[in-house]
């Protein structure tokens, strides 16, 4: 008869068969009201999964990431049912959980519409008080799928056609409805308690575009009212900050279809671009990097060497000339700062060579993937790579992770999550030379102080990368900058230099990208920003404004004294009254706002103010403008504004 065994160690003997629900009840009421599922052996299961042997047992609740996983699953199901309830012909397919929620694809004759949300909705919270239990029962697969036929559930049949007639079937029930689904979930509806449905989409059949067009409607669910309240206002917040919105509000960039995944960059937002650039140009150059241009076409034949075309071949953009020669568009700029690496010979002396490119690159991505600036097809990477030997992997490691962390923070972002993603299934090189770039990798983040999660499995296909994941002002994860250990394409593209000994070694090749995209960094900043970027960094540093036309030519000069020493100020001399000209610079984000009236043109003086509303007084230009070299010098860590 079963001994369970807990997670604090201690036993649980039985003398009969016993369920998850009844070990949770034994262990005490509190925690059988709150079980959702359980681990049994590390096994998710239902809570009435029945324990025959000696297990392991751990009881999942609200409070476990597995269990709101559940709940989410749950709740998909829930969706579903309501569908059924409220459009009986409307056909179910499937319903996975995605992060923050999760969604139920729908064959149905008409588009769902905002109402329909609503008393789907509404049928939920419904169902959901009516506290169904939730029950599992198992079928043979051909079994399953006349059971589904009978139903007219023909999607989910075809789905069990083609499961292999050895695998165990299993359907989940609620009241009067039952579907398909692996499991666990939660014992019964009343156990789900806070959820929203969010919006509807189309979506294709098994995601291919030769099927029929489905309706996808998505949604999100938590523990408790509280939680799904502060997600809410998450994307809410979400919503204001969106950089698309933004980009169109200040004038930045747009796209448009006949450049599907490119940027078109209006003057301010290349001015912030160009801002980028120089930065990281600075950076760069004070951290010993030589900046260098590889060509955006080569010949096919490199990156079958280097690995790429196997890789990523159906993204790379490829183009045949009339001769019949086949290039490539670069997806990347390695093998292009190999190139450069192995023009000339090369002694270990020189060693580390730093390389660095603003480069740009192409990367075929479906046009439901793209994403404003988040998700483009031409976009622009600061690549960088270093060529060391194998004793500088830990110190040139080192510097690069001390670089990046300093440069967010630069940025505003404190919070920074690193994450070790080790060998890839598919990937190129011996097992013998992974070891050594993992181990070599290991010990340069040890040396460098950094604690990492790791994200098993997710290396590039040619070494192991540091991946830095940065947290945004409203609790978002963006993985933006990567440091990854290469052994293997440099010996794919014969780069060598001559040892101590004058013989050929091959280098080890650090990759490193900070911003990784610069448009998808340009996007994050504006989201983490809500478009209020740093003086050092917008587009318009200062606006000057007169009051009346008698102030024009005191506003005229000034700002040419001001744009005269290197700052990004305009000046406004509408005819409109100065609190209309102050709103709408405020909504413009610029910094600071200079007013000039009569008293001010009197005493060769400026009224600033920033952006937030604070007034900083009266002040001479001379002043605000060292009050704003500081502000630019230091990048905005010694001068706080609004």
């Amino acid at each position: 008869m079963p001994v369970v065994t807990l997670p604090d160690g201690s036993q649980r003997r039985f003398d009969h068969p016993v369920t998850v629900d009844e070990v949770a009840g034994g262990i005490g009421p509190g925690l059988r009201k709150a079980a959702l599922a359980a681990r049994v052996n590390g096994r998710l299961v239902d809570t009435s999964y029945v324990i025959a042997e000696d297990a392991s047992l751990a009881i999942v609740t609200d409070k476990d990431p597995d269990g709101l996983e559940v709940i989410r699953h749950s709740t998909a199901h829930l969706l579903a049912q309501a569908v059924k309830e409220l459009f009986p012909e409307a056909q179910v397919t499937i319903g996975p959980v995605i992060e923050d929620g999760f969604y139920y694809d729908f064959a149905y004759e008409r588009p769902f519409t905002p109402e329909d949300l609503e008393a789907i909705e509404a049928k939920m919270t419904e169902l959901a008080r009516a506290d169904q239990k939730v029950t599992r029962r198992v079928m043979a697969r051909d079994e399953a799928v006349k059971f589904f036929k009978g139903l007219g559930e023909l999607y989910k049949a075809e789905i069990i056609a083609g499961i292999p007639d050895k695998d165990e079937i299993s359907l989940y029930g609620q009241g009067n409805w039952v579907d398909l689904c692996r499991g666990p979930h939660v014992p019964s509806t009343g156990k789900l308690k806070a959820f929203k449905l969010t919006k509807v989409a189309g979506a294709y059949w098994r995601g291919d575009s030769r099927n029929e067009m489905l309706q996808r409607i998505y949604g999100t669910a938590w523990p408790d009212k509280k939680q799904l309240d502060e997600y809410l206002h998450r994307l809410e917040e979400a919503e204001k900050r969106d950089h698309r919105r933004i980009g169109k509000d200040l004038d930045l960039f747009h796209l448009q279809e006949e450049a599907p995944g490119a940027v078109f960059w209006h003057p301010r937002g290349w001015t912030v671009f160009q801002s980028l650039i120089s930065y990281m140009r600075e950076r760069q150059n004070a951290a010993g990097y030589q900046e260098v241009s590889a060509p955006e076409l080569m010949d096919v034949t490199l990156w079958q060497q280097s690995g790429h075309l196997e890789k990523f071949g159906e993204n790379m953009f490829l183009t045949q000339t009339p001769d019949q020669r086949l290039y490539a568009i670069k997806p990347m700029n390695c093998p292009g700062h190999v190139q450069i690496f192995k023009h000339g010979l090369r002694s270990y002396r020189e060693l580390p060579v730093r390389l660095a490119e603003f480069g740009k690159v192409h990367r075929y991505e479906p046009s439901g993937a793209l994403h404003g600036l988040m998700r483009v097809r031409a976009f622009t990477q600061d690549d960088g790579h270093v060529f060391v030997t194998e004793d500088q992997i830990t110190s040139e490691s080192v510097a690069i992770t001390q670089l990046i962390l300093d440069i967010y923070r630069d940025f505003g972002f404190e919070d920074v999550e690193i994450k070790y993603a080790d060998r890839p299934p598919k990937r190129v090189g011996s097992d013998a030379i992974w070891d050594r770039a993992e181990a070599a990798l290991q010990a340069a983040s040890s040396a460098a102080g950094i604690e990492y999660t790791l994200n098993k499995g997710e290396g590039a296909f040619y070494g192991p990368k540091l991946e830095f994941v940065l947290r945004d002002a409203i609790g978002r994860d963006w993985q933006c900058g990567t440091l990854q250990v290469d052994l293997n394409m440099p010996e794919r593209l014969g780069a060598y230099y001559i040892d101590e000994h004058s013989a050929k070694r091959t280098p080890v090749m650090l990759h490193r990208a900070i911003f990784g995209s610069l448009e998808r960094f340009f996007a994050i900043l504006l989201e983490h920003h809500a478009g209020k970027l740093p003086a050092w960094l917008s587009p318009v540093q200062a606006v000057v404004l007169s009051i009346t036309e008698r102030q024009e030519e005191y506003v005229r000069r000034v700002t040419e004294t001001l744009k005269n020493q290197g700052f990004r100020v305009e000046s406004d001399l509408r005819n409109e009254k100065v609190g209309f000209k102050i709103r709408e610079h405020t909504l413009r984000r610029v910094p600071y706002l200079l007013v000039a009236g009569d008293k001010e043109v009197a005493a060769k003086l400026l009224s600033v103010r920033t952006r937030s509303g604070k007034d900083l007084g009266t002040m001479v230009p001379e002043t605000f403008a060292e009050r704003l070299r500081v502000e630019l010098t230091s990048r905005g860590r010694e001068v706080l504004e609004g």
